[in-house]
C-alpha cells in the first residue's frame, strides 16, 4: 500500500512517524509546500521571534529521521491537484499514485485586502519560518508597531516586541481582545498585563485603511486617527486551507469535512490536523492545536491501519507572554458562569462551567490547576464551584 501525505507540518509528521511506529512497511511519501523540514510552529511568535531559539531547535526530527524511516520527504514541493480517479497527486508536473491519502494541510492567515493596503511592504502575518524570517528584522529598539487582532497569536508578537523595546500598539475591533475565546476575566489579566509592559490597546477601535506608497507608514483608524508605524504585524485569525480538497470534490464544512475516524467523502482519503472537521458533540469541531493535530493524526493513521476508532478530541492549548504561562484545557463554548481561584502570588486561574458542568480553564502560572482541570473534563467530571474558588481547598482534593 502507498500512503502520500499532504502537509508537512506537525500532523503530517505525527501520521507519517505513527505509520512506521505501528508497523506499516509500505511507501510513504510526505510532501511540503515550505522548504523547511516539519517545524513547531508555537515558538515562531514567541522564542524564535526573539531569537532565543535557532531554526534547527524547532525541527520536530532529525535531519535523519526521515531517510532512516523510510519516508520519502519532499520539501519546497506544492501539489498542483489530486485525481481522485486516477488515484494520484499532481507534484510539479508528476503524478504520484496513492492507494491512501491524507491532507494535513494546515491553515492560512487571513491577510489584509489590497484595497486597504495590505499589499504594502512593511505588512507581515505570523504562520511560517518564512514569515518571521521576513519580520525578524524590524523588531529593533524604538522601532513603532501596530499590532492589528488581539488575538493569541497578535498578543504573543505584541509581547515579544515590547520585550526587545519597540513602541507597540494592538488595535482591536471587538469590545475586548480576545472576545472571541476567553472570558471577561482573562481578558482584563492580559490587558493589565500588556499595559504594564507599555503596550498601548485600543479596543472597540476599527481599521480604516493602511497608509503609504510603497511602505507602510502609518495605520488609519476609521475615526480619522493615524497611528505612525514602521511595519504591521497582521493577526486577524486564520482560515483552514481547503482549496486542494475542494478543487478535488470533497466535502467542505469549516474544513474539510471527515467521519468520526478522520474519513473524508472519498473512502480513499483522510484528513487531519487545523484543515479537518469532525463530529463532536451533537455537532462538528475544528481545532486548531498542537495537540489535535498530533492527536487526529495519529488516529487517521491508526484508521488507515484499519483500527476503526473514533477519533476523540482533549482540547488544550498554551500562550507565553512574558512571564506569563498560559495554559487552556478544555473548551469554553455555551459557559455561563466563570469561577476564580486565586490571585496566589503571580497564579490565577478561571474555571467555565455551564450549569454544574465544568468545561474548561483558563490557568495563568498555575500547572496544578490546569492539571486537575484538564483530568477533571477529559474523564466527564466536575467539581463544586464553591470548593474551587475557596483557596483553602486543596487543588488535589478536586479529583477526589
Amino acid at each position: 500500500m502507498r500512503v502520500v501525505v499532504i502537509g508537512a507540518g506537525q500532523a503530517g509528521a505525527a501520521l507519517v512517524a505513527r505509520l512506521r511506529g505501528q508497523g506499516f512497511d509500505g511507501a510513504i511519501t510526505l510532501v511540503g509546500e515550505e522548504t523547511a523540514p516539519p517545524y513547531q510552529r508555537p515558538p515562531l511568535s514567541k522564542g524564535y521571534l526573539l531569537g532565543e531559539m535557532t531554526a534547527e531547535r524547532l525541527w520536530l526530527r532529525s535531519a535523519e529521521f526521515y531517510g532512516d524511516q523510510n519516508i520519502d520527504l519532499r520539501l519546497g514541493q506544492p501539489v498542483a491537484a489530486i485525481d481522485r480517479q486516477a488515484q494520484t497527486v499532481t507534484v510539479g508536473d508528476t503524478p504520484l499514485p496513492y492507494d491512501q491519502l491524507a491532507l494535513t494541510t494546515g491553515a492560512v492567515p487571513r491577510r489584509l485586502p489590497t484595497a486597504v493596503g495590505g499589499h504594502l511592504a512593511g505588512v507581515h502575518t505570523v504562520r511560517t519560518l518564512a514569515d518571521v524570517d521576513a519580520m525578524q528584522a524590524e523588531f529593533r529598539p524604538g522601532r513603532r508597531v501596530v499590532i492589528i487582532g488581539g488575538g493569541y497569536i497578535g498578543l504573543e508578537a505584541a509581547a515579544v516586541a515590547a520585550k526587545l523595546g519597540l513602541d507597540v500598539t494592538v488595535v482591536e475591533l471587538a469590545p475586548r481582545i480576545l472576545q472571541r475565546v476567553a472570558a471577561p476575566e482573562t481578558s482584563d489579566y492580559f490587558r493589565a498585563l500588556h499595559q504594564a509592559h507599555g503596550v498601548s490597546i485600543l479596543e472597540s477601535t476599527a481599521v480604516e485603511r493602511l497608509v503609504g506608497d510603497l511602505r507602510v507608514t502609518a495605520v488609519r483608524l476609521v475615526d480619522g486617527r493615524d497611528l505612525p508605524a514602521d511595519f504591521v504585524v497582521a493577526g486577524v485569525g486564520v482560515v483552514p486551507a481547503t482549496a486542494l480538497a475542494e478543487a478535488a470534490g470533497l466535502q467542505i464544512d469549516n474544513g474539510i469535512r471527515t467521519d468520526a475516524m478522520g474519513c473524508t467523502s472519498d473512502p480513499r482519503i483522510w484528513a487531519a490536523g487545523d484543515c479537518a472537521s469532525f463530529p463532536h458533540g451533537e455537532g462538528r469541531l475544528r481545532l486548531e492545536s498542537v495537540g489535535n493535530a498530533i492527536d487526529m493524526a495519529e488516529a487517521v493513521a491508526d484508521n488507515i491501519l484499519g483500527a476503526a476508532q473514533p477519533y476523540a478530541a482533549k482540547a488544550w492549548f498554551w500562550s507565553d507572554q512574558y512571564d506569563c504561562k498560559l495554559q487552556i484545557a478544555g473548551l469554553n463554548s455555551g459557559y455561563d458562569r466563570v469561577v476564580t481561584r486565586g490571585p496566589e502570588g503571580d497564579a490565577v486561574s478561571y474555571w467555565y462551567f455551564k450549569g454544574s458542568t465544568l468545561l474548561a480553564v483558563d490557568a495563568m502560572n498555575d500547572s496544578r490547576a490546569y492539571m486537575v482541570g484538564k483530568r477533571l473534563i477529559e474523564a466527564g467530571r466536575s467539581a463544586d464551584p464553591r470548593a474551587i474558588a475557596d483557596p483553602a481547598t486543596p487543588l488535589k482534593s478536586l479529583l477526589a
